[in-house]
Protein backbone atom coordinates (compact mmCIF):
# COMPACT_ATOMS: atom_id res chain seq x y z
CA UNK A 1 0.00 0.00 0.00
CA UNK A 2 1.58 3.54 -0.99
CA UNK A 3 1.74 5.77 1.53
CA UNK A 4 0.24 9.35 1.12
CA UNK A 5 2.31 12.55 0.64
CA UNK A 6 1.99 16.11 1.85
CA UNK A 7 3.45 18.75 0.64
CA UNK A 8 4.48 21.71 2.99
CA UNK A 9 1.02 23.64 2.84
CA UNK A 10 -0.57 20.78 4.11
CA UNK A 11 0.65 20.46 7.34
CA UNK A 12 -2.29 21.29 9.01
CA UNK A 13 -3.77 18.23 8.15
CA UNK A 14 -1.71 15.44 10.21
CA UNK A 15 -2.78 14.29 13.38
CA UNK A 16 -1.93 15.35 16.80
CA UNK A 17 -0.91 11.52 17.74
CA UNK A 18 2.91 10.52 18.29
CA UNK A 19 4.37 9.34 15.25
CA UNK A 20 7.38 9.66 13.03
CA UNK A 21 7.46 11.82 10.02
CA UNK A 22 10.13 11.51 6.69
CA UNK A 23 11.81 14.55 4.36
CA UNK A 24 11.60 14.10 1.03
CA UNK A 25 13.60 16.38 -1.29
CA UNK A 26 13.29 17.24 -5.11
CA UNK A 27 14.76 14.28 -6.17
CA UNK A 28 12.62 12.16 -3.44
CA UNK A 29 15.10 11.35 -1.23
CA UNK A 30 14.77 11.24 1.95
CA UNK A 31 17.18 14.15 4.08
CA UNK A 32 15.64 13.97 7.41
CA UNK A 33 13.65 11.33 9.86
CA UNK A 34 12.11 12.78 12.90
CA UNK A 35 9.55 11.20 16.04
CA UNK A 36 7.32 14.06 17.58
CA UNK A 37 4.71 13.51 20.46
CA UNK A 38 2.58 15.50 18.14
CA UNK A 39 3.44 15.30 14.56
CA UNK A 40 0.85 18.22 13.51
CA UNK A 41 2.58 20.68 16.49
CA UNK A 42 6.34 19.34 15.71
CA UNK A 43 5.97 19.12 11.72
CA UNK A 44 4.54 22.69 11.48
CA UNK A 45 7.44 24.10 13.61
CA UNK A 46 9.48 23.34 10.72
CA UNK A 47 7.51 26.20 8.46
CA UNK A 48 6.69 28.88 10.86
CA UNK A 49 8.90 31.62 10.25
CA UNK A 50 9.00 32.83 13.81
CA UNK A 51 10.35 29.90 14.93
CA UNK A 52 13.79 30.92 15.04
CA UNK A 53 15.85 27.98 13.06
CA UNK A 54 19.20 27.89 12.72
CA UNK A 55 21.00 28.19 9.25
CA UNK A 56 21.16 24.88 8.63
CA UNK A 57 17.79 23.92 9.59
CA UNK A 58 16.43 26.48 7.31
CA UNK A 59 18.25 25.05 4.54
CA UNK A 60 17.04 21.62 5.11
CA UNK A 61 13.36 23.12 4.98
CA UNK A 62 14.01 25.20 2.06
CA UNK A 63 14.55 21.18 0.40
CA UNK A 64 11.77 19.88 1.56
CA UNK A 65 9.19 19.01 -1.13
CA UNK A 66 7.22 16.46 0.22
CA UNK A 67 6.43 14.31 3.79
CA UNK A 68 5.57 11.57 5.21
CA UNK A 69 4.44 10.23 8.57
CA UNK A 70 3.69 7.07 10.57
CA UNK A 71 1.80 7.02 13.97
CA UNK A 72 2.29 4.69 16.78
CA UNK A 73 1.24 3.44 20.34
CA UNK A 74 4.07 5.79 22.41
CA UNK A 75 7.17 7.94 22.38
CA UNK A 76 9.28 5.05 22.87
CA UNK A 77 7.87 3.30 19.09
CA UNK A 78 8.48 6.24 17.87
CA UNK A 79 11.95 6.15 18.74
CA UNK A 80 12.77 2.94 17.53
CA UNK A 81 10.95 3.66 14.26
CA UNK A 82 13.42 6.77 13.66
CA UNK A 83 16.35 4.96 14.72
CA UNK A 84 15.66 1.55 12.13
CA UNK A 85 14.57 4.76 9.38
CA UNK A 86 17.62 6.24 9.75
CA UNK A 87 20.07 3.94 9.94
CA UNK A 88 18.07 1.99 6.56
CA UNK A 89 17.79 5.59 4.69
CA UNK A 90 21.09 7.42 6.28
CA UNK A 91 19.77 11.22 5.38
CA UNK A 92 22.26 13.67 4.91
CA UNK A 93 21.06 15.54 7.99
CA UNK A 94 20.49 13.06 10.96
CA UNK A 95 23.32 12.68 13.46
CA UNK A 96 24.62 9.55 12.54
CA UNK A 97 26.76 6.74 14.72
CA UNK A 98 29.41 5.79 11.81
CA UNK A 99 31.43 3.34 13.50
CA UNK A 100 32.57 0.13 10.89
CA UNK A 101 34.51 -1.68 13.33
CA UNK A 102 33.41 -5.38 13.52
CA UNK A 103 33.49 -6.14 17.62
CA UNK A 104 34.43 -9.33 19.11
CA UNK A 105 31.93 -12.01 20.52
CA UNK A 106 32.46 -14.78 22.43
CA UNK A 107 30.88 -17.91 21.33
CA UNK A 108 30.18 -21.35 23.06
CA UNK A 109 29.43 -23.31 19.45
CA UNK A 110 26.83 -25.92 18.99
CA UNK A 111 29.21 -29.24 19.12
CA UNK A 112 29.85 -32.04 21.26
CA UNK A 113 32.19 -30.62 24.30
CA UNK A 114 31.65 -27.02 23.37
CA UNK A 115 34.62 -25.08 23.19
CA UNK A 116 34.56 -21.31 24.67
CA UNK A 117 35.90 -19.24 22.01
CA UNK A 118 36.09 -15.54 20.41
CA UNK A 119 34.78 -14.62 17.10
CA UNK A 120 34.25 -11.43 15.33
CA UNK A 121 31.14 -12.87 13.11
CA UNK A 122 27.56 -13.48 14.19
CA UNK A 123 26.05 -16.12 12.59
CA UNK A 124 22.96 -17.32 13.68
CA UNK A 125 22.17 -20.68 14.91
CA UNK A 126 26.28 -21.58 15.37
CA UNK A 127 25.74 -21.37 18.79
CA UNK A 128 25.15 -19.19 21.70
CA UNK A 129 26.95 -15.16 21.87
CA UNK A 130 28.24 -12.99 24.65
CA UNK A 131 28.86 -9.33 23.50
CA UNK A 132 29.98 -7.77 21.71
CA UNK A 133 32.69 -6.44 23.47
CA UNK A 134 33.85 -2.82 23.27
CA UNK A 135 37.43 -3.58 23.67
CA UNK A 136 39.59 -6.86 22.57
CA UNK A 137 41.25 -6.77 25.33
CA UNK A 138 38.78 -6.40 28.35
CA UNK A 139 37.38 -10.31 26.08
CA UNK A 140 40.37 -11.74 26.37
CA UNK A 141 40.70 -11.11 29.91
CA UNK A 142 37.19 -12.81 30.31
CA UNK A 143 38.76 -15.97 28.32
CA UNK A 144 41.49 -15.79 30.33
CA UNK A 145 39.78 -15.96 33.27
CA UNK A 146 37.27 -18.85 32.33
CA UNK A 147 40.44 -20.83 31.33
CA UNK A 148 42.56 -20.33 34.37
CA UNK A 149 38.97 -21.14 36.44
CA UNK A 150 37.40 -24.15 34.26
CA UNK A 151 38.53 -27.05 32.24
CA UNK A 152 37.38 -26.19 28.74
CA UNK A 153 38.79 -27.45 26.42
CA UNK A 154 40.96 -25.47 23.54
CA UNK A 155 41.22 -27.83 20.84
CA UNK A 156 39.54 -28.26 17.57
CA UNK A 157 39.07 -31.83 17.48
CA UNK A 158 35.56 -33.18 16.60
CA UNK A 159 34.06 -35.14 19.98
CA UNK A 160 32.33 -37.25 18.73
CA UNK A 161 30.79 -40.08 20.91
CA UNK A 162 31.95 -41.90 17.95
CA UNK A 163 35.12 -40.78 17.54
CA UNK A 164 36.33 -41.27 20.91
CA UNK A 165 34.86 -44.85 21.22
CA UNK A 166 37.40 -45.70 18.07
CA UNK A 167 40.18 -43.65 19.97
CA UNK A 168 41.24 -41.54 17.29
CA UNK A 169 42.50 -38.87 19.69
CA UNK A 170 45.63 -39.01 22.56
CA UNK A 171 45.49 -36.29 25.36
CA UNK A 172 47.92 -33.20 24.86
CA UNK A 173 50.02 -31.15 26.60
CA UNK A 174 47.02 -29.24 28.13
CA UNK A 175 45.86 -32.39 29.70
CA UNK A 176 49.48 -33.41 31.71
CA UNK A 177 49.14 -29.53 33.07
CA UNK A 178 45.81 -29.85 34.12
CA UNK A 179 44.38 -27.36 31.95
CA UNK A 180 41.70 -29.91 30.27
CA UNK A 181 40.21 -33.14 31.67
CA UNK A 182 40.52 -35.43 28.75
CA UNK A 183 37.37 -35.61 27.00
CA UNK A 184 38.62 -36.80 24.04
CA UNK A 185 39.53 -40.12 25.27
CA UNK A 186 36.75 -40.48 28.00
CA UNK A 187 38.29 -39.13 31.11
CA UNK A 188 35.66 -36.82 31.25
CA UNK A 189 32.17 -37.63 30.51
CA UNK A 190 29.23 -35.02 28.66
CA UNK A 191 27.71 -34.26 32.09
CA UNK A 192 30.57 -33.22 33.75
CA UNK A 193 31.40 -31.35 31.16
CA UNK A 194 28.68 -29.45 30.64
CA UNK A 195 28.31 -28.58 34.38
CA UNK A 196 31.68 -27.04 34.07
CA UNK A 197 30.66 -24.93 30.67
CA UNK A 198 27.36 -23.60 32.79
CA UNK A 199 29.72 -22.32 35.58
CA UNK A 200 31.59 -20.54 32.83
CA UNK A 201 28.46 -18.85 31.58
CA UNK A 202 27.63 -17.25 34.76
CA UNK A 203 31.09 -15.44 34.41
CA UNK A 204 29.90 -14.46 30.78
CA UNK A 205 26.81 -13.14 31.84
CA UNK A 206 28.38 -11.41 34.52
CA UNK A 207 26.86 -13.44 37.18
CA UNK A 208 30.11 -13.38 39.75
CA UNK A 209 28.23 -13.83 42.93
CA UNK A 210 26.52 -17.45 41.42
CA UNK A 211 30.29 -18.30 40.60
CA UNK A 212 32.15 -17.31 44.13
CA UNK A 213 29.06 -19.69 45.58
CA UNK A 214 30.39 -22.46 43.41
CA UNK A 215 33.91 -22.14 44.18
CA UNK A 216 33.02 -21.62 47.85
CA UNK A 217 31.06 -24.75 47.91
CA UNK A 218 33.67 -26.83 46.23
CA UNK A 219 36.10 -25.40 48.89
CA UNK A 220 33.96 -26.33 52.15
CA UNK A 221 33.26 -29.58 50.45
CA UNK A 222 36.62 -30.29 49.97
CA UNK A 223 38.08 -29.20 53.10
CA UNK A 224 35.28 -31.32 54.96
CA UNK A 225 36.56 -34.84 53.39
CA UNK A 226 39.50 -33.26 54.05
CA UNK A 227 41.09 -33.42 50.76
CA UNK A 228 43.17 -30.41 51.36
CA UNK A 229 45.13 -29.56 48.28
CA UNK A 230 41.35 -29.68 46.11
CA UNK A 231 40.25 -27.42 49.07
CA UNK A 232 43.33 -25.15 48.46
CA UNK A 233 43.20 -25.35 44.65
CA UNK A 234 39.60 -24.09 45.33
CA UNK A 235 40.64 -21.28 47.42
CA UNK A 236 42.70 -20.04 44.61
CA UNK A 237 40.53 -20.12 41.91
CA UNK A 238 37.61 -17.92 44.21
CA UNK A 239 40.66 -15.77 44.86
CA UNK A 240 41.81 -15.03 41.28
CA UNK A 241 38.16 -14.47 40.62
CA UNK A 242 37.61 -12.00 43.51
CA UNK A 243 40.41 -10.19 42.20
CA UNK A 244 39.66 -10.00 38.41
CA UNK A 245 35.69 -8.42 40.14
CA UNK A 246 37.92 -5.75 42.14
CA UNK A 247 39.49 -4.27 39.43
CA UNK A 248 36.01 -3.73 37.90
CA UNK A 249 34.50 -3.05 41.71
CA UNK A 250 32.26 0.14 41.41
CA UNK A 251 31.40 2.12 44.75
CA UNK A 252 28.05 -0.43 45.47
CA UNK A 253 28.21 -3.73 44.51
CA UNK A 254 24.69 -3.92 45.06
CA UNK A 255 24.51 -1.82 41.56
CA UNK A 256 22.98 -4.31 39.15
CA UNK A 257 21.90 -4.27 35.13
CA UNK A 258 21.80 -0.51 34.91
CA UNK A 259 23.21 1.63 32.07
CA UNK A 260 25.11 5.06 32.73
CA UNK A 261 25.02 7.67 29.54
CA UNK A 262 26.93 10.90 29.67
CA UNK A 263 27.06 13.20 26.91
CA UNK A 264 28.86 16.34 26.71
CA UNK A 265 28.58 18.63 23.52
CA UNK A 266 30.03 21.36 21.22
CA UNK A 267 29.04 23.20 18.35
CA UNK A 268 29.89 20.75 15.83
CA UNK A 269 30.05 17.31 17.84
CA UNK A 270 28.38 15.19 20.48
CA UNK A 271 30.65 12.95 23.36
CA UNK A 272 28.46 10.25 24.69
CA UNK A 273 30.03 7.67 27.35
CA UNK A 274 28.25 4.26 28.06
CA UNK A 275 28.36 1.88 30.86
CA UNK A 276 26.71 -1.06 31.95
CA UNK A 277 27.12 -2.10 35.27
CA UNK A 278 26.58 -5.92 36.19
CA UNK A 279 26.57 -7.35 39.79
CA UNK A 280 28.54 -4.13 40.64
CA UNK A 281 30.98 -4.35 38.04
CA UNK A 282 31.53 -2.23 34.82
CA UNK A 283 31.34 -5.21 32.32
CA UNK A 284 31.15 -2.80 29.36
CA UNK A 285 32.57 0.50 28.53
CA UNK A 286 32.48 2.45 25.03
CA UNK A 287 32.73 6.03 24.31
CA UNK A 288 31.36 7.19 21.08
CA UNK A 289 31.40 11.03 19.05
CA UNK A 290 28.74 11.91 16.21
CA UNK A 291 28.27 15.09 14.09
CA UNK A 292 25.61 17.29 14.96
CA UNK A 293 23.65 18.44 11.52
CA UNK A 294 21.24 20.14 13.05
CA UNK A 295 20.49 22.12 15.84
CA UNK A 296 19.61 19.02 17.89
CA UNK A 297 19.61 18.98 22.14
CA UNK A 298 21.41 17.19 24.06
CA UNK A 299 18.25 14.78 24.99
CA UNK A 300 17.00 14.20 21.66
CA UNK A 301 20.93 12.86 20.61
CA UNK A 302 21.41 10.83 23.56
CA UNK A 303 18.22 9.43 23.09
CA UNK A 304 18.61 7.98 19.58
CA UNK A 305 22.67 7.11 20.33
CA UNK A 306 21.16 5.57 23.44
CA UNK A 307 18.64 3.12 22.15
CA UNK A 308 21.54 2.03 19.00
CA UNK A 309 23.78 1.50 21.79
CA UNK A 310 21.83 -0.15 24.07
CA UNK A 311 20.32 -2.71 21.27
CA UNK A 312 23.95 -3.08 19.56
CA UNK A 313 25.58 -4.46 22.79
CA UNK A 314 22.40 -6.12 23.28
CA UNK A 315 21.23 -4.83 27.11
CA UNK A 316 18.31 -5.44 28.88
CA UNK A 317 19.21 -3.01 31.72
CA UNK A 318 16.25 -2.18 33.51
CA UNK A 319 17.41 1.15 34.45
CA UNK A 320 19.09 3.92 32.88
CA UNK A 321 20.79 6.62 34.57
CA UNK A 322 22.40 9.68 32.73
CA UNK A 323 23.73 13.26 33.59
CA UNK A 324 20.60 14.73 31.23
CA UNK A 325 16.65 13.77 31.72
CA UNK A 326 15.81 11.62 28.39
CA UNK A 327 12.77 12.32 26.75
CA UNK A 328 11.53 9.26 25.65
CA UNK A 329 10.92 6.59 28.80
CA UNK A 330 10.47 2.61 27.96
CA UNK A 331 7.72 1.00 29.65
CA UNK A 332 9.74 -1.19 32.19
CA UNK A 333 12.70 1.25 32.09
CA UNK A 334 13.73 3.37 35.13
CA UNK A 335 14.95 6.45 33.85
CA UNK A 336 16.53 9.04 36.37
CA UNK A 337 19.61 11.64 36.63
CA UNK A 338 20.83 10.87 39.78
CA UNK A 339 21.58 13.73 42.32
CA UNK A 340 23.68 12.93 45.16
CA UNK A 341 24.59 8.87 45.72
CA UNK A 342 26.58 5.94 44.23
CA UNK A 343 24.60 5.78 41.15
CA UNK A 344 26.02 9.95 41.09
CA UNK A 345 29.69 9.07 40.95
CA UNK A 346 28.97 6.82 38.23
CA UNK A 347 27.84 9.46 36.08
CA UNK A 348 30.76 11.05 37.51
CA UNK A 349 32.81 8.71 35.90
CA UNK A 350 30.99 8.63 33.15
CA UNK A 351 31.42 12.54 32.44
CA UNK A 352 35.23 12.05 33.01
CA UNK A 353 35.66 9.10 30.33
CA UNK A 354 33.97 11.69 28.22
CA UNK A 355 35.86 14.70 28.93
CA UNK A 356 39.21 12.78 28.63
CA UNK A 357 37.88 11.32 24.97
CA UNK A 358 37.08 14.90 23.91
CA UNK A 359 40.39 16.64 24.87
CA UNK A 360 42.67 13.65 23.60
CA UNK A 361 40.66 14.35 20.12
CA UNK A 362 41.03 17.86 20.18
CA UNK A 363 44.75 17.33 20.58
CA UNK A 364 45.00 14.52 17.65
CA UNK A 365 43.16 17.10 15.48
CA UNK A 366 45.82 20.40 16.53
CA UNK A 367 48.77 18.51 16.30
CA UNK A 368 50.60 17.29 13.62
CA UNK A 369 53.20 15.90 15.83
CA UNK A 370 53.31 11.86 16.66
CA UNK A 371 51.42 10.38 18.93
CA UNK A 372 54.39 9.18 20.91
CA UNK A 373 56.28 12.70 20.79
CA UNK A 374 52.81 13.88 22.13
CA UNK A 375 53.16 11.85 24.84
CA UNK A 376 57.06 12.02 25.87
CA UNK A 377 56.26 15.76 26.07
CA UNK A 378 53.49 15.44 28.34
CA UNK A 379 55.82 13.33 30.70
CA UNK A 380 58.33 15.77 30.75
CA UNK A 381 55.88 18.75 31.68
CA UNK A 382 54.52 16.73 34.25
CA UNK A 383 57.79 15.28 35.63
CA UNK A 384 59.48 18.86 35.78
CA UNK A 385 61.96 17.46 33.15
CA UNK A 386 64.38 20.07 31.23
CA UNK A 387 64.50 17.86 28.15
CA UNK A 388 62.17 15.39 26.80
CA UNK A 389 62.83 11.74 27.87
CA UNK A 390 63.84 9.82 25.29
CA UNK A 391 64.96 6.59 26.48
CA UNK A 392 63.32 5.02 29.34
CA UNK A 393 64.60 1.68 31.61
CA UNK A 394 62.23 -0.09 33.86
CA UNK A 395 63.74 -2.31 36.70
CA UNK A 396 61.40 -4.98 38.47
CA UNK A 397 63.31 -5.81 41.80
Amino acid sequence: MEVPKYTPDQVNKLPEEPGVYRFYDKSEQIIYVGKAKSLKKRVSSYFNKNSGHDRKTRRMVGEIVTLEFTIVNSEFDALLLENNLIKQFQPRYNILLRDDKTYPFILIPHEPFPRVIATRRKVEGNGIYFGPYASVKAMHNVLDLIRKLYTIRTCKLNLTDENIKLGKFKVCLEYHIGNCQGPCVGKQDAQAYAYDLEQAQHILKGNMAQARQYFKDQMQEAAQALQFERAQKAKNKLELLEKFQAKSLVVNPKIDNVDVFTIVTDEKLAFINYLHIKNGAIVMTKTVEVKKKLDEQDEEILALIGTELRSRYNSQAKEVISNVALPVVQEGVLYTVPKIGDKKKLVDMGIKNVLYYKKERISRISSTEPREVRIMKQLQEDLHMHKMPEHIECFDN
